[in-house]
């Protein structure tokens, strides 16, 4: 293998999260200086900002003409959002979940989950899908910052005051530069990270859709990794879950569509996606649920839960590309024992937490 090729994937990721890191702290100070509250900012803005690699990498990806890598990375980040970055922020610190995302933003997760599935039942995500998406999204965005305004965050206003001092045209131009600087870091690390991908995947003979769910998935999360576990340390914990759900929500519906808009034909989707991935991330999607509502806390137990699920997934992935002979019993020891004994659990913990519920009314 080419050591260009390594160096070059590894300078666009340090890209890619640079440039997301640029583009979250301008947009962030731009929508705090209007009064748009932790939580909407969370599920938007710094949402939208950490996904903004997964944007770039899917949409060149479907330029390319390289739909598994931009199927795989949207399925992969998902996945790889909820198993590891709340597993591991929840266990710097117990994550509180607001109401609003267990009654609203969470279904609406789960929704365009199912969604992704249906319009690639077919095999093929096409155009008047991407277009179906992407409407989808900004609809759902322009109802959160509506209902934001109409709260009227002055006290988010007066803390970014404190901290920035006044917004004038100066600071407009600043964080419209850290912005614009964002997004031209993004594009180039995009297009080094998908054609490092694509070259080492031929090399060793694991298909796009595997690297595209397993190390472009996890190098476009990394803005959202270092985003939720410094707002958990930090005590900022709507935009630590907030960042999660809005992200994933803002990669079916955003980059999925988009890629699917750009891409001449629409994006092929693999058969083994329908059949495995795809579930995987509806499930991981459901399984928040349950997790979220009792106690309206992620716990330490329930991150270590999460994590040890991302660990089972990576582990058949790799198995499963490589046809080791230890995949059938893998699986078997999973489908038997670990996916039972979880629902058991989280059904009896939702049991307590309703009937607690009732006591105590």
């Amino acid at each position: 293998m080419d050591i260009t090729t390594i160096v070059l994937l590894i300078i666009g990721l340090v890209l890619l999260v640079a440039g997301a890191e640029l583009l979250v702290r301008g947009a962030s100070r731009l929508a705090a200086s209007v009064g748009i509250s932790p939580l909407v900012i969370g599920l938007t803005i710094v949402a939208y900002g950490t996904s903004s690699p997964e944007l770039a990498v899917s949409v060149q990806s479907a330029f390319a003409g390289q739909a598994d890598i931009a199927v795989g990375n949207v399925v992969g980040s998902n996945i790889f959002n909820v198993l590891f970055i709340l597993g591991v922020s929840s266990l710097v610190a117990p994550l509180f979940v607001s109401q609003q995302l267990v009654r609203f933003d969470v279904p609406i997760m789960i929704g365009v989950s199912f969604l992704t599935h249906l319009l690639g039942y077919d095999g093929r995500i096409s155009r008047l899908d991407g277009f179906l998406l992407f409407i989808s999204g900004v609809v759902y965005t322009i109802f959160l910052i509506y209902q934001s305004r109409k709260e009227k965050n002055t006290a988010v206003q007066e803390e970014y005051a404190k901290e920035y001092g006044n917004y004038g045209s100066s600071a407009w131009l600043v964080n419209l530069g850290l912005i614009l600087g964002g997004l031209v870091l993004l594009i180039i690390g995009s297009r080094w990270l998908v054609n490092g991908a694509i070259a080492i995947a031929q090399v060793i003979g694991v298909s796009q859709l595997i690297i595209g769910l397993t190390i472009v998935a996890a190098g476009t999360s990394l803005p959202e990794v270092a985003t939720s576990v410094v707002a958990s340390i930090r005590g900022e914990r709507d935009i630590a879950v907030g960042n999660v759900v809005g992200s994933n929500i803002f990669n079916i519906l955003a980059v999925l569509g988009l890629a699917s808009i750009f891409s001449p034909d629409g994006i092929t989707v693999s058969a083994s996606a329908l059949r495995f991935d795809i579930p995987v991330m509806i499930a991981t999607a459901i399984a928040c649920l349950p997790i979220f509502f009792t106690g309206n806390v992620i716990s330490r137990w329930e991150g270590v839960l999460f994590l040890g699920y991302y660990v089972a997934y990576t582990t058949y992935l790799i198995l499963y590309s490589t046809q080791h002979d230890g995949l059938p019993i893998f699986s078997l020891v999973f489908q038997a024992f670990i996916i039972p004994i979880t629902l058991i659990t989280l059904i009896i913990v939702t049991l307590r937490h309703i009937r607690a519920n009732r006591t105590s009314t």
